[in-house]
């Protein structure tokens, strides 16, 4: 990056509306609380989305005044106070015979945002450029997604959306100290898995920036995830830390609020009437599900019930081998600074958290890595595609990684990829869905220890794509997988019908379909019209 465009770019954030962080719970009080638990809309989603047509707290009085009135009607003083969000069903029909490539490639300005669009009082985090959303009700940046989404960016040679979306984190890490959920107010209390340094990898690789000049930001994130870390003794916890009994300190997922989420506050408070736990213990571990881009899945639960929730008892597989890959990175953008000293501590700290993760997480009986639930002192028995991380960041062993394989393939692989677990909760990430991050990790995983399954579950996993485009011409977030390829279904369970779009199927797909130019999803064309 010149030093014009770097200047550019500064000039560019400070004109960024200085956002206003106070969320649609904070701003509308018991207004809010009516609005989600009467149900005014079906998707929890739509009202914090919504934009205001005039000042909130003249809103929020007017409500006030009128709610005890008899004939007030809740609906329709809030289709007359609020605008709401255009969700569209479907972004983009393919014309007729476009094949899945084209389509793609077609997508990426449908779904790309732009700063000047962000509307004023509303829930959404203004950045100072333009992003890719990944589709349908999900109108915002999302942190993880865009990784994968980026991935398909760059083989449709969409390098200017790469360098905004690069600036666009780096200055959401400057401004709030870590990346948020996704770039609305709501999703301020938590992260995502942290996959920053992947972005950051590929961004050099493409010739977009050089990695060393996003150093502190990766400083800066990692603080955020080891906040309250040194001073933990054995046996203590401070937010996303937790410190062994033997003083290794492995992380968890956290979210700093404990009240329902807000976009699916009635869902929220519903799930803890259920449990037996305190209501705020319940929200904090919903929280932090989401926080885990995994929301929901029995991986977080015992047994299949959501409001047995316990994701902060779990120090999970992928959210310690992304920190052991920001704790690598920074070590070695350290030493290409000629900063050895740190250099030194940060290769010492993936050096401690490998070993953590050897000690704890790999399970020999099950040959295969596992969570572990600190608070029970054992591992989480459930096999679940997380497994295949330590292979994606190249720390597992060579025997680890063949062993991990044979686990996925005999426990997880299915007729169209790689599953996402064994239980069939109802809960969207299990079975039967595939998720495209998921087979994506497990191939890049296999491929650095050159084992044959990588090509196999690429194979599966695009024969579901181009199936389901050949017969609906489109992608979707998630698909059932446990079906041959031939009869691909959208994928269902959780919260919210399934959306189009999708970003990281996009992302994974193009990106897959050019390291495969022979596999028949190359030919698929969208469906006639009738």
């Amino acid at each position: 990056m010149s030093d014009a465009t770097k200047r550019a770019n500064e000039a560019k954030a400070a004109r960024v509306a200085k956002a206003d962080t106070l969320t649609p719970a904070d701003r509308y009080q018991e207004l809010f609380i009516d609005v989600q638990m009467s149900r005014v809309f079906d998707d929890g989603k739509t009202f914090v989305d919504c934009v205001p047509r005039k000042d909130p707290e003249q809103i929020l009085e007017a409500y006030r005044a009128r709610c005890d009135a008899e004939d007030f009607d809740l609906a329709r003083f809030v289709h007359a106070h609020f605008e709401q969000p255009q969700v569209h069903k479907s972004h983009y029909v393919s014309p007729p015979g476009q094949s899945l490539r084209d389509h793609i490639d077609s997508l990426w300005d449908v779904l790309t945002r732009h700063p000047h669009e962000h509307p004023p009082n509303s829930s959404i985090l203004p950045l100072p450029n333009d992003y890719v959303v990944p589709g349908g009700r999900f109108a915002e940046l999302y942190y993880w997604d865009s990784y994968f989404t980026m991935l398909g960016l760059d083989e449709s040679g969409r390098h200017d959306l790469l360098a905004s979306m690069a600036d666009n984190f780096a200055y959401l890490i400057d401004t709030y100290g870590h990346v948020p959920n996704g770039n609305r107010t709501y999703y301020l209390s938590r992260s995502q898995p942290p996959v920053f340094a992947f972005m950051v990898e590929l961004f050099e690789a493409r010739g977009v920036c050089k990695a060393i000049e996003y150093l502190p930001h990766l400083r800066k994130e990692y603080n955020y995830w080891m906040s309250g870390a040194e001073e933990l003794r054995p046996g203590d916890t401070r937010r996303h830390c937790v410190c062994l009994e033997d003083g290794a300190i492995l992380n968890r997922y956290w979210d700093d609020r404990d009240s329902p989420r807000e976009e699916a506050y009635r869902e929220d408070v519903l799930t803890a009437r259920r449990s037996r736990r305190p209501a705020h213990q319940v929200f904090r571990e919903l929280r932090a599900g989401a926080a885990s881009g995994w929301d929901f899945s029995s991986r977080w639960c015992d047994g299949a019930d959501l409001s047995t929730i316990r994701t902060t008892s779990i120090l999970p597989v992928d959210l310690n081998c992304f920190l052991y890959k920001l704790e690598r990175q920074i070590c070695v953008l350290n030493r290409a600074a000629d900063q050895r000293k740190q250099a030194e501590k940060f290769e010492q700290r993936a050096r401690m958290r490998k070993a953590a993760i050897e000690r704890l997480l790999w399970n020999e009986r099950a040959g295969a890595y596992l969570d572990y639930d600190w608070e029970r002192g054992g591992p989480r028995e459930a096999l679940t595609s997380a497994a295949a991380t330590p292979l994606f960041v190249g720390l597992a062993s060579a025997e680890q990684a063949q062993r991990t394989a044979r686990a996925l393939q005999d426990r997880l692989l299915r007729d169209g990829g790689l599953g996402t677990s064994e239980l069939e909760s109802g809960q969207q990430w299990d079975k039967p869905n595939g998720w495209a991050p998921l087979q994506w990790m497990a191939i890049c995983g296999m491929r650095n220890y050159g084992i044959a399954l990588a090509d196999e579950i690429a194979c599966r996993w695009l024969k579901t794509v181009g199936s389901l485009y050949k017969r609906e011409s489109k992608l979707v977030e998630k698909y059932v997988i446990t079906h041959d390829g031939d009869n691909a279904e959208g994928g269902g369970g959780g919260e919210y019908p399934l959306q189009d779009g999708f970003g990281w199927t996009n992302g994974v797909t193009r990106r897959l379909l050019h390291e495969h130019p022979h596999n028949e999803a190359n030919e698929a064309r969208a469906a006639s019209r009738h």
